[in-house]
């Protein structure tokens, strides 16, 4: 650089300069205020000079006036250079730095000039000589060699040093110290060429920047906003603000205190009397200790040494008391006092002495220095570092434990740890984490490197991946991470504690070990090893192979194979891991456009063949022109009726098509046969997973020329054995027929649409038609019949224009005149419009940004959790009248069925709206005389509306003995918007219609109806239901049992549940239970070795036993989308799925349920799910498949959850429960796409429901009020439920007393911020003020101070800048920028862009709206952040909670505040149970009723036989 180059200033700086000179200060604070501007421009001289002139002016050696004279002088001097040449000042500054910034005199110009000043700052020519030898090697040579290198020496003498002896971890070094000299010159140029072009890029940027945007530039400088605001002044060495009042000086060293080289030939320290060299024959550097230590830059600021200064090269010195190495006593007795040593050449951590604490060091040109205490000025920031060392141990040592926590669990570790004695914090908070979340990522990186290769990296964990995407961590920093890398002396011990190796039947097993090591090898084959592929970008992709690894070993290059394909260790890309885990959790929300499936048939593009046929026999019978035969000759081989054959495709690849012939004819077209089609297992959802010999029926068939078939095969039908209850655990081969290639085997009917695996349907085709029987024809006419509307039972009353009729029939359900029924929503409208919720935009338009600077973030108008979408449940009417309209020749047109309604008006359709219906019960209706005539083809089902007068039981026994019950007490009068007494012919329903004949008149309303249930109740009386006899496995405490013990089909009589608080609150809950709190392996192995007893003397369940068998197997460890790989196959084999299913295959239960999250139907391109069914098929279950919403079934909450159901042979298998309430639609995409075919569950009705949405102030507006950190166990409710959830979830309690509405105890700082987000719909962490608030332990919070362009967000109106981060600018992030001790968290607006800008984190909960997924940890930055009370400053609590998951009041949970969070939120939703658990009851209703009726017949043919 020119020796003496003039002063830049900004032109604010200038302005104010101008400013402070017209102002009549006096002289003292004129030369102040002009100093605090113009410090940091200042050169290094005048500094040097002024920090001289202050040290004076302490002591006393010249006084105050003469002090403000030289100052002034000193100041006029050097601004009076820089007011001579400001535009060759610009031009120069510009060259300095490597490059001529163009003609800047846009607006632009500044900031490119303030850039320009910060880079220099950052870059500092590497080539100047550095103070002191051997730095500048040093600084600058980056070892790239393995994390535990040891450093060159100096001298070869073979003395180790004291450490080495001390302590058995081995020291990371940040870099050779003087490298080998080759290396050393090597990486210095090296980092000359980074250098230089990291300035040739910037150069390009700003010349592309100025090329491209012309005419914005001449826009741009008509507003005159940038000037407005520049950023504080910072310190260009250690980059903290000069208007921080955090920002501490150096107080000065004592007078005894020695430099660097003659403190370290202080006798006091010399270990060795007789080396008369001094330190230089040492084979290392010396070592010492050093106590009531600080650390500084040039300036004399106490800075933090491991915010990546020294890793800038900016110099950092220390002044200390340093002690031999030998000396574990902190205290300054005894050491050598020393000043400015340095400037730090590295600074590094040997890990954990054993202890609580980590040893960190500084190594200067001279010595190694290990730090003990600090002295109190530099406490606060040594604090900070020990902090973050102890919360790295912390985390690494979870997550080693702990591989599938969520970060939720993450910050519940941190939060209840306390922190060892003698490091002054008192404790961790979740702003602890976030602050030093990159060092602690970079630890866990180098935690990984050290790992095996087949080992899961901790860095993909979820609870890893949330923190590095909510605090914007850089991945991949080589070298810095090499530099302080703790040594984790924990590596070794891997945690027991985990599952022990699945407990399999052999069926299981080889399923899925010998089937599917198959498809492993052969993926591997195809991609070539498991390919690591690269980012790219990071530092690790771009290092070189290390040559040592085993992968590198194995490279042609290094000599080896070149088989094994893998990346060299040292060259993981965590940026990809992390990616990779990342896309396995996302799951298609939207719906995906998949084609439609086509219908089978059409895609069989055959192929005919050459042979001879000849009809065997006389034709049996003839039709119109086909002539019937029984058999035909083809070759050599006849075939007949019944028999199964080949067709072979176009395609040659395509296997053979299978069919069976159901009839054989001639006619004009030759020689036919009609086709029933099989389809093989790999084109059901089963896919490749499916055995290649497996059949299935489907209702597809065609007629087809005989000439086509190939050949006749064998296909034999599987029927469960007769004892298969009990051959549970037998079944050793996984082959059912020996492969001839003609020889196949069905055991089931497959549903193309719904993924129904279904016992075959029993038919039997009448005498006469025995050679032309198709039953795939007979269902899909059958079929088309129930879809089309029909009327019977004319009524001879006439109406001119149309036909009357009692009686209509359509999908399967008779509806009468008097029938209830439900119709679409846009079927008719009622006469009262009701105050429709607008859609308004929750946007305030006018708001001060300098108050609310994140607030431009909520440009989107739809708020999560919002059920301004949610459709309208159906409308219901009572049937009037059945009738077709004649046609003109008098006849009655039948094609069109047609209804005539009463209408029913809801509570919501009143004029009330919806405030109408919030304390109404939601079967609750309103009679009117309005009336509607609608098309029978539109009508979605039957129901029952009952006056409530007329009922033989209470409103509350008649509505929960179905869901569709409605009862009405008044009629609607929308004219003069009363209620009134209904009229009689609403009302003359039951009373009227008990014991008359069939009613027929249409008068008697609803008489025929109640007839009907009348019927019912007379017929046999339906036989009631036994409880099945059911385990649990992975209870939890307890949501799925609680649900089917509401639906009335189980009685748990045994659980499983490995976590001790949940096992303790299913026991409360259900005293009756068996609760093993063990492992599932360990219980099934007993069981299956014959034990009748585990260790504690509980009985287990035996063969037999069990006749239902629920549960939830966690899912952790293989999840995610992409295929399996031989380690992830591993860990899915010894997964708790597993052994799942081994209970299920041991014990034979009449019903199976499998409960998880939704994306269980995706993990590994849905071969988990795959594989699940396949197992359930093999043992000869029935089986399906599908994703219900929870918030469906009567719960303010979305929840979406995989449900696959099973059912044993002979019994039904169930159907899915229609939703029962409407739902925001954007979180009822509830298709699953498997191979590229969409499957949904059988739900006919959509997104209807019959009841209207549950919403938060349903589920929680009576709770009484609580603070943050409520944690009194029992509170009284102190007020009545408002409304039907409330009446229903606290049921009927004697003395009502309201249990764990308690809530966590947030740290200061987090319950600031939930004091300031407002109460409006919508609010989050955007919302909050830019302020300085005190916290309720007495500190204060600080501004947050927006110092860098954002290049995404522009500046905000007032011209201020938006960026938090040098990365908002498109650089590398600063660890100098982060800030913390903020009402807004700084890593928010961080990383925002990115993701959404958080939207939800610190949100509240809308009253009208629905809970985010339940959390097992309510967290406002948590995965799912609105988890504030929509207007108490809290997060809910874990009542609230429970009542979101549909948990009566009266259920209980065990243990502290988090035990139970966890234990709600893990659960499944009871309302959601219960409706499944339903569906299973009719299924065994239906059975029993089918059982009846064949009886019956038996009976019957008895009789006559008699």
């Amino acid at each position: 650089m020119p020796a003496r180059t003039s002063l830049s200033l900004p032109e604010d700086v200038r302005k104010r300069l101008q400013v402070l000179d017209e102002d009549g200060f006096s002289d003292e604070d004129h030369v102040k205020e002009k100093l605090k501007l113009v410090q940091e421009f200042l050169h290094v001289d005048a500094q040097d000079l002024l920090s001289s002139l202050e040290e004076k002016m302490k002591s006393s050696e010249i006084s105050k006036e003469v002090y403000i004279s030289k100052v002034k002088a000193l100041l006029g001097k050097e601004l009076h250079l820089e007011n001579g040449s400001h535009a060759a000042d610009e031009e120069q500054n510009g060259k300095t730095n490597g490059f001529t910034n163009g003609s800047h005199k846009d607006e632009d110009g500044e900031d490119v000039t303030m850039d320009v000043q910060e880079e220099e700052e950052a870059v500092k020519s590497p080539t100047a000589a550095k103070g002191k030898g051997g730095r500048r090697s040093k600084a600058n040579s980056d070892t790239k060699k393995s994390p535990a290198s040891t450093r060159v020496t100096r001298n070869s003498g073979k003395q180790p040093t004291i450490l080495s002896m001390f302590s058995k971890v081995q020291k990371r070094k940040s870099e050779d110290l003087n490298g080998e000299a080759t290396n050393g010159q090597n990486e210095l140029k090296k980092e000359e060429e980074d250098v230089e072009e990291s300035r040739e890029e910037k150069r390009l940027k700003v010349e592309s920047d100025e090329n491209a945007a012309p005419e914005e530039s001449k826009s741009e400088t008509v507003k005159p906003v940038s000037a407005a605001k520049t950023p504080p002044p910072k310190c260009p060495d250690c980059r903290q603000y000069l208007d921080d009042s955090d920002l501490k000086f150096f107080q000065g060293d004592p007078d005894n205190a020695l430099d660097e080289p003659e403190m370290l030939t202080d006798e006091r320290l010399s270990l060795f009397d007789s080396n008369e060299d001094g330190f230089e024959s040492y084979e290392d550097l010396p070592q010492h200790k050093i106590t009531n230590f600080s650390v500084y830059d040039k300036r004399g600021h106490l800075c933090p040494f491991d915010s990546g200064l020294i890793e800038k090269n900016v110099e950092l010195y220390f002044s200390c008391v340093v002690k031999p190495i030998y000396d574990d006593n902190p205290c300054m007795d005894g050491g050598v006092p020393a000043k400015k040593l340095g400037p730090i050449n590295a600074w590094w951590i040997t890990g954990f002495d054993g202890g609580e604490k980590a040893l960190i060091g500084f190594t200067t040109a001279f010595a190694d220095y290990i730090l003990m205490h600090s002295s109190e000025e530099y406490a606060p920031i040594f604090a900070v570092m020990q902090e973050k060392i102890y919360m790295s141990k912390i985390v690494v040592e979870f997550l080693q434990k702990n591989p599938d926590a969520t970060y939720e669990d993450l910050l519940n570790k941190i939060e209840t740890t306390v922190p060892p004695a003698g490091l002054n914090f008192n404790c961790f908070t979740e702003d602890t984490l976030l602050r030093h979340a990159q060092f602690v990522v970079e630890q866990v990186e180098s935690y990984d490197e050290a790992g095996d290769s087949d080992e899961q990296p901790i860095i993909v964990t979820p609870c890893m991946r949330d923190l590095i995407k909510l605090a914007g961590v850089t991945l991949g920093k080589r070298r810095a991470a090499r530099r302080q890398a703790i040594r984790h002396p924990t590596k070794i011990e891997k945690d027991s504690k985990g599952p022990t190796k699945a407990t399999t039947t052999t069926l299981v097993y080889q399923i899925f070990d010998t089937f599917f090591s198959d498809q492993i090898e052969q993926n591997d084959k195809e991609s070539g090893g498991s390919k690591r592929h690269r980012c790219g970008v990071c530092e690790v992709c771009q290092s070189p192979d290390c040559g040592k690894c085993p992968a590198c070993k194995d490279m042609i290059k290094f000599g080896g194979s070149g088989k094994s394909k893998q990346a060299c260790k040292q060259r993981r890309c965590p940026n990809l891991a992390v990616k990779e885990a990342e896309d396995d959790e996302i799951v298609e929300e939207e719906d995906v456009p998949v084609e439609k499936p086509k219908k089978i048939s059409q895609a069989k593009r055959k192929k005919q063949t050459q042979c001879k046929l000849s009809w065997v026999g006389e034709s049996v019978q003839t039709e119109g022109k086909k002539q019937y035969y029984r058999k035909v000759r083809m070759n050599d081989e006849v075939l007949e009726v019944g028999d199964c054959v080949s067709v072979s495709s176009e395609d040659p690849s395509t296997p053979l098509y299978l069919a069976r012939i159901t009839s054989l004819w001639e006619d004009n077209n030759g020689k036919m046969f009609h086709a029933h089609w099989f389809l093989r297992g790999a084109h059901t959802v089963l896919g490749e997973s499916s055995d290649p010999l497996e059949l299935f029926i489907v209702d597809e068939c065609e007629d087809m020329l005989l000439n086509y078939v190939q050949g006749k095969v064998d296909v034999m039908y599987k029927a469960p054995s007769n004892n298969w209850f009990m051959e549970g655990g037998m079944d050793n081969e996984i082959k059912v027929i020996e492969d001839d290639g003609k020889s196949f085997f069905y055991q089931f009917f497959y549903d193309t649409d719904f993924a129904r695996f279904e016992m075959p349907p029993k038919t039997t085709p009448l005498e006469d038609c025995k050679f032309k029987f198709c039953v795939s024809c007979t269902r899909t006419k059958e079929r088309e019949e129930q879809e089309t509307p029909r009327a019977f039972e004319p009524l001879n009353e006439d109406k001119d224009s149309k036909a009357l009729y009692a009686l209509a029939c359509f999908k399967g359900e008779q509806f009468r005149v008097g029938n209830g029924v439900y119709l679409p929503p846009d079927a008719f409208n009622f006469s009262v419009k009701p105050a429709s919720p607008v859609k308004r935009s929750h946007r305030k338009e006018d708001v001060d940004e300098e108050l609310y600077p994140e607030y431009y973030r909520k440009s989107s108008d739809y708020i999560k959790g919002s059920n301004l979408d949610a459709p309208q449940p159906f409308r219901i009417g009572r049937i009037k009248e059945i009738f077709c309209h004649r046609r003109s020749n008098g006849k009655a047109d039948t094609s069109e069925v047609k209804l005539r309604l009463y209408k029913f008006y809801r509570p919501e359709n009143t004029h009330k709206g919806v405030k109408g219906s919030y304390h109404t019960d939601i079967n609750q209706l309103y009679w009117s005389d309005e009336e509607v005539t609608v098309s029978m083809s539109e009508v979605l089902g039957r129901c029952e509306v009952e006056y409530a007068e007329d009922l033989n039981e209470s409103v509350e026994d008649y509505s929960s003995g179905r869901p569709d019950r409605f009862y009405f007490l008044e009629a609607y009068n929308a004219k003069s918007k009363s209620y009134e007494d209904p009229p009689n012919h609403a009302r003359s329903a039951v009373n009227k219609g008990k014991g008359k004949g069939k009613g027929k008149g249409k008068g008697k309303g609803k008489a025929s109806a109640a007839q009907e249930t009348q019927d019912a109740q007379n017929e046999p009386q339906a036989p009631k239901v036994t409880k099945y006899r059911t385990l649990d496995v992975f209870s939890g405490c307890g949501g799925l049992s609680e649900g089917f013990h509401q639906a009335g089909i189980s009685e748990t009589e045994w659980a499983i549940e490995m976590w001790e608080p949940a096992a303790q609150a299913f026991r409360l809950n259900n005293p009756g239970t068996t609760v093993f709190t063990e492992d599932c392996n360990v219980l099934l192995k007993l069981v299956m070795s014959g034990e009748k007893t585990n260790s504690l003397g509980q009985k287990l369940p035996q063969k037999g036993d069990v006749e239902m068998l629920c549960g939830g197997p966690p899912c952790q460890g293989f999840s995610g989308m992409n295929r399996f790989n031989s380690r992830t196959y591993s860990k899915f084999k010894n997964s708790l799925v597993v052994s799942y299913l081994s209970y299920c295959d041991y014990y034979r239960p009449k019903f199976f349920l499998l409960e998880n999250v939704r994306n269980f139907v995706s993990f590994k391109r849905s071969m988990v799910l795959k594989l699940t069914l396949r197992c359930l098929v093999r043992m000869g279950y029935q089986c399906t498949f599908g994703v219900l919403q929870a918030g469906q079934y009567g719960v303010a909450q979305t929840r979406r959850r995989a449900i696959i159901l099973a059912a044993a042979p002979g019994e039904k298998l169930p159907r899915y429960p229609e939703p029962l309430h409407v739902f925001a639609p954007r979180a009822c995409s509830l298709s699953v796409v498997v191979d590229e075919k969409k499957y949904v569950s059988n739900v006919t009705r959509g997104n209807g429901g019959i009841y209207r949405t549950i919403t938060v102030r349903d589920t929680m507006s009576d709770l009484p009020e609580i603070r943050n950190g409520a944690a009194a166990l029992e509170i009284s409710y102190n007020g009545e439920p408002q409304s039907w959830f409330q009446r229903k979830i606290r049921g009927t309690q004697y003395q009502p007393i309201l249990k764990d509405h308690i809530c966590k105890d947030m740290s200061a700082l987090v319950e600031a911020r939930m004091r300031h987000i407002p109460l409006a719909p919508g609010s989050d962490w955007r919302d909050l003020p830019n302020i300085e608030v005190r916290l309720k332990d007495g500190t204060m919070t600080k501004k947050l101070r927006y110092s860098h362009p954002d290049k995404k967000n522009g500046r905000s109106s007032t011209g201020a800048l938006r960026g938090v981060c040098t990365c908002s600018g498109g650089n590398p992030c600063d660890p100098a920028d982060r800030q913390f001790n903020t009402l807004i968290p700084w890593c928010l607006p961080h990383t925002g862009n990115r993701h959404n800008h958080w939207a939800g984190l610190y949100g509240r909960l809308e009253w009208d709206g629905f809970f985010s997924t339940t959390v097992t940890n309510p967290e406002p930055m948590g995965k799912q952040g609105r988890v504030l009370h929509p207007e108490q400053h809290r997060v809910v609590s874990v009542r609230e909670c429970s009542r979101s998951q549909g948990f009566p009041d009266t259920y209980r949970f065990f243990g502290n505040i988090l035990d139970k969070h966890r234990q709600v939120g893990n659960a499944v939703p009871p309302p959601l149970s219960r409706a499944i658990g339903l569906e299973i009851k009719k299924c065994v209703l239906d059975r029993m009723k089918e059982e009846q009726a064949s009886e019956k017949i038996k009976q019957e043919k008895m009789e006559v036989s008699d």
